[in-house]
């Protein structure tokens, strides 16, 4: 806390008043300090708030007191839920210091953790403004630019094939008669100003988020159409007749298409525009006037599908090993991904996940030739209507033997009779595809000559496939036999009755099980991940043994055998031994982790995992007594802590942690938030030779020269978006860094070797450097466009884990230059590398 107090200035004015005034000021920041000192910080601010508008010239003086006073109060009025006297604390204060870069960071960072995403990338933004400097600012802004402006907006903009056939499409239908026009989902506006460039006499565009309504806004005015397009800040479903526009328009442009193609809810809001916004469609026969008739762009789209073999999606949605380090995964669990869970979950989540099949790490094999899910006619409204109610059942013949993993989704969106634009995995487009993972067969393993069975329904404004199933030859014809001794004939190519008919053939949960735990994909590969828990085993058995007097050592080699014993039916009766105390074992990883289990296999251990949700710990301790644990053996940390925000505590007043394990790396490639600083705790809690793991983390990267990195960061240019200015002004929320990469099937290539770029030490810090520079020898002649990087996290000096193998349940992340810089082989680049918390930024000189 700031302690020098400043005397106050005499005022050019003499008299009482002044004087009085200057009594008042001197002893308001006396009881300031007072209340300062006891803790009372919302009486302090009140003091401060009186001083500096009595004396606005301390401002000087005071500025660095008065952020401590008001951070102090503000994390008080959060904790009891004050948030109007919170907002209203920090308003105040920006009234006072509105050049503040400090208080518009907090007040973001606040904003930020209430929901109000937007609001708070304002205050970061201007923040990072005020001093491009500031570290906490421009992490804080990064992290939410993410999550205003999608990174699919920068590589949608830069697929310049899609642009020119959206351009062809409206200027065909405008040129047709179309003049009036309504842009749905706008995001920057580019259709909106396509449709004005054909000459549409009136364009109106609805755009739901405030960021990018206000993007749109700019961009539109850049291009000076302002005049010709109405921007609406809310959704078709809320714009009314004549309130919002005057009248019925001829033309609905939109892309509110995702992956899944029905995921944006274009189904709903064509609906509601066929019904309120849009004139009549014109009926066949009829060549009048198109002005006097409405129509949409896209107008149909059509659904296909395929069946995969593919083990990286596999190891993220089907936990596939029965034996994690010597813990046994016991059959009454079952793991599932969210986009495996069922229509009867309480929440309604995604029914797929998205990937890029063309670069999925390990490629895929396509074991069913593509087939065709269903139509949808975009100006047809009994169509739209009647989507909810549409259940085809499709059985797919299979044409290479695999393993059924996913069914593999994409579509062809027709914009009229001549323009289309395919997002197929074999196509050069920026879309992903819909991934479905298949759960919950007996085998799958699946051969030519049998079929895949899919029921398919579009509910929640998604497209779904459930009830998969495979029907093998044998099952076919004693299904169809059975069929026809019943008078019921039906052909061996009749598949949707066959489907109807073996729904439940291989879809039937075992009796056994009793708990369904939904992990997220990255959390079940990191179940697959077997080098990650088996280092994990073994460095804490290290530790452990050092730790353990030699008889008991004995007793902790018996219990391992035991257990391996028991893993295959034998039980387990040993447990902490009354006489000596145990040794404590805290994992704080974040999510799922059976870390503090496999610790409990080494006997003399009473491990505490600090997982959250009731799922997982229900699932944590079935897993403990299908390995026969003593149920003293694994706790649950968070039950014994009163502030889950102070988790790194002793285990008891008088005790100390023998291992504590922290989370070091995101999954998405970058390094965790305050890790430090959970670090230097941790190593208060350490009893002599105890140990934190990781013990340090050396990060690695590599130049590379990736145009599709560039393209994924940032709109290059105009030509792209065929002459429209809108590049300056959605660049402005391009981050340098890109998460969540596949580094093995980047485009890209190597320019370098890996060189190590920082060293972060978590039981040694004094070996850690906040600022490095790292020469880099030139191997490939190109231009340096980005620079990956990935980890090795020693958890000693000899066992390592490779954030980027091929195991690995990480991604890798890569800063990308704003500049590509051209380079000759043998030439050496200067890479400076700065970290501050957890924020990674590297600048590159020649």
């Amino acid at each position: 806390m700031p302690n020098s107090r400043p005397r106050p200035r005499r005022g050019a004015r003499g008299g009482a008043g002044a004087a009085g005034r200057e009594e008042l000021v001197s002893r308001s920041l006396q009881s300031a300090e007072h209340c300062l000192s006891a803790q009372d910080f919302g009486t302090a601010y009140a003091h401060y708030l009186l001083v500096l508008s009595l004396a606005p010239e301390l401002k000087d003086d005071v500025k660095e007191t008065f952020q401590y006073t008001l951070f102090r109060w503000a994390e008080e009025l959060d904790a009891l839920n004050r948030i109007q006297d919170l907002l209203g604390c920090y308003e105040q204060a920006l009234e006072l210091f509105p050049d503040d870069e400090v208080i518009c960071n907090s007040m973001g960072e606040h904003l930020f953790r209430m929901g109000f995403r937007d609001e708070a990338a304002g205050y970061f933004h201007k923040a990072v403004k005020l001093n491009p400097d500031f570290s906490d600012a421009k992490e804080n802004f990064y992290r939410v630019a993410n999550w205003l402006v999608e990174r699919w907006h920068f590589i949608m903009l830069n697929d310049s094939k899609r642009n020119m056939t959206y351009k062809a499409a409206i200027q065909k239908a405008v040129c047709s008669g179309s003049k009036s026009v309504l842009d749905i989902g706008a995001g920057t506006g580019i259709l909106s100003m396509f449709a004005k460039k054909a000459g549409a006499h009136l364009v109106y565009a609805c755009e739901l988020s405030k960021t990018m309504y206000e993007l749109a806004c700019d961009v539109v005015a850049a291009n000076k159409m302002e005049a010709g397009i109405k921007l609406l800040h809310m959704k078709s479903l809320d714009i009314e007749i004549p309130k919002h526009i005057p009248e019925r328009v001829s033309l609905v442009v939109t892309e509110t298409v995702d992956a899944g193609l029905f995921g944006e809810g274009i189904v709903e809001s064509l609906i509601h525009a066929w019904e309120h916004l849009l004139l009549q469609p014109k009926t066949k026969g009829e060549d009048s006037n198109c002005e006097k008739y409405g129509k949409v762009i896209p107008a149909s789209a059509v659904i296909f599908g395929m069946a995969v073999e593919c083990a990286e999606i596999r190891r993220h949605h089907r936990v596939d090993i029965k034996n994690v380090a010597g813990v046994c995964l016991p059959t009454n669990v079952k793991f599932q991904s969210p986009a495996c869970s069922s229509l009867d979950s309480e929440e309604t989540v995604e029914p797929y996940t998205t990937e890029k099949m063309n670069r999925i790490p390990g490629g895929y094999l396509a074991l069913t030739e593509c087939f065709e899910i269903m139509t949808v006619d975009f100006n047809n409204l009994q169509e739209l209507k009647r989507l909810a109610t549409k259940k085809p059942k499709i059985g797919i013949p299979v044409t290479k033997e695999g393993i059924l993993d996913a069914i593999v989704v994409w579509f062809v969106l027709q914009l009229d009779d001549e323009h289309s634009l395919s997002t197929s995995p074999s196509e050069e487009t920026c879309w992903e595809q819909a991934v479905y993972p298949v759960q919950d067969l007996a085998d799958y393993q699946i051969k030519p000559g049998d079929h895949v069975m899919i029921e398919v329904s579009c509910q929640d404004c998604y497209l779904r496939i459930h009830n998969i199933s495979v029907l093998g030859l044998e099952h076919k014809m004693d299904v169809t036999e059975s069929f026809t001794k019943n008078k019921d004939l039906l052909s061996l190519g009749n598949e949707a009755e066959l489907c109807s008919a073996l729904a439940n053939l291989q879809t039937s949960k075992p009796d056994t099980v009793k708990q369904i735990c939904i992990l997220e994909s990255s959390e079940i590969a990191l179940l697959n991940n077997i080098p990650y828990h088996e280092g994990f085993k073994m460095a804490m058995k290290k530790v452990l043994s050092s730790l353990t007097p030699e008889k008991l050592l004995q007793a902790m080699d018996t219990h391992c055998q035991n257990n391996e014993m028991s893993s295959e039916g034998g039980q387990n009766e040993n447990s902490i031994q009354s006489g000596h105390d145990p040794l404590y074992v805290l994992d704080v990883s974040e999510g799922f982790s059976i870390l503090p289990i496999i610790a409990g296999t080494f006997g003399q251990v009473k491990a505490y995992s600090s997982v959250e949700k009731d799922q997982h710990r229900i699932t944590l301790d079935l897993i403990s007594e299908a390995n026969h644990f003593p149920k003293e053996t694994l706790e649950f940390w968070l039950r014994h802590v009163e502030d889950e925000s102070a988790v790194l505590q002793r285990p008891k007043l008088d005790k100390l942690w023998s291992i504590i394990i922290l989370d070091v790396i995101e999954p998405s490639g970058l390094i965790q938030q305050e890790i430090m600083e959970k670090a230097a705790i941790s190593r208060c809690l350490l009893q002599s030779g105890g140990k934190i793991f990781p013990q340090y983390v050396l990060m690695l990267g590599l130049l590379v020269e990736s145009q599709t990195l560039v393209e994924e960061s940032a709109v290059q240019g105009t030509e792209c978006t065929l002459g429209l200015n809108i590049a300056p002004f959605i660049n402005q929320f391009q981050v340098p860094i890109h998460v969540f990469l596949d580094l093995p099937s980047l485009p890209c290539i190597p320019l370098s070797k890996p060189v190590e770029l920082l060293r972060l030490d978590l039981m040694t810090p004094y070996l850690n450097t906040s600022n490095r520079e790292v020469k880099v020898h030139i191997c490939k002649s190109g231009q340096v466009t980005a620079i990956p990087f990935w980890y090795h996290m020693y958890l000693d000096e000899e066992i390592r884990l490779d954030t980027s193998s091929e195991a690995s349940h990480w991604k890798q992340a890569a800063v990308v230059l704003d500049n590509p810089i051209q380079v000759k082989m043998g030439e050496e680049l200067v890479l400076n590398v700065q970290h501050h918390k957890s924020n990674v930024s590297i600048t590159v000189r020649q």
